[in-house]
């Protein structure tokens, strides 16, 4: 699967380059060392609650340290995503590829990919929430779906970009039951810049799922 070239070549491109490596730097190490560092201090501190049960005071002074290093990696995860995902630095479109060519390796299944060659305009927050969506809606399918094909298409119609996710799996009744972190996450994120996620039939009547996001097109 190829890869698209940044869509700014600038002169200001290699100082935008050493940023863009130290956020993903910055996002990797936080994602990958400290947010499961604190997974493993939430679950000893959960099977400690246990053993001291007999003992109320230790028992609520564990329990609220288990509380807060979960709303601790709660922060966490909003300051990762505050980062942005580095692949956008390739624009949307090449963002997509990007994203659609990690997935595909060792995935037992065909993606395909329906994305324009040039950036559509959009605003940051809009593009983010794009990426975003497409992100949990592949990864959902590779992990839950069973899907033989999955294929992403992304479209501007009239004043809003269009965000589909197709896949032969598991129908949406199973996928809702299955997915519904993700099915929250994506909706949540349509909602916060003035779209909207839906989980559907696929339009042929075939076994699958259709995730549908219709989101702000023009640039703010």
């Amino acid at each position: 699967m190829s890869l698209s070239k940044p869509i700014s070549q600038a002169a200001g491109e290699p100082a935008a380059d050493v940023r863009q490596d130290e956020r993903r730097r910055l996002s990797c190490d936080l994602h990958d060392t400290v947010g499961p560092a604190l997974a493993g201090i939430r679950l000893r501190l959960d099977t400690a609650a246990t053993m001291v049960a007999h003992a109320p005071e230790a028992h609520r002074l564990i329990t609220q340290a288990a509380e807060e290093a979960a709303r601790t990696a709660q922060e966490l995860r909003r300051i990762i995503d505050g980062l942005g995902p580095a692949d956008l630095h390739w624009g949307l479109p090449g963002a997509l590829r990007r994203l659609a060519a990690r997935l595909d390796e060792g995935a037992h299944m065909t993606i395909v990919l329906d994305v324009p060659e040039v950036s559509p305009r959009l605003s940051a927050e809009v593009e983010v929430a794009t990426y975003r969506i497409a992100s949990e809606s592949l990864t959902n399918v590779v992990r839950h779906a069973d899907a033989g094909q999955v294929t992403l298409r992304l479209a501007l119609d009239d004043d809003h970009i269009v965000l589909e996710v197709t896949d032969d799996g598991v129908g949406p009744l199973d996928v809702r039951h299955a997915r519904g972190l993700g099915l929250s996450s994506m909706t949540r994120r349509a909602q916060e810049v003035g779209g909207r996620c839906d989980v559907l039939p696929r339009r042929d009547g075939r076994s699958g799922t259709l995730v549908r996001a219709v989101l702000p097109g023009q640039a703010a």
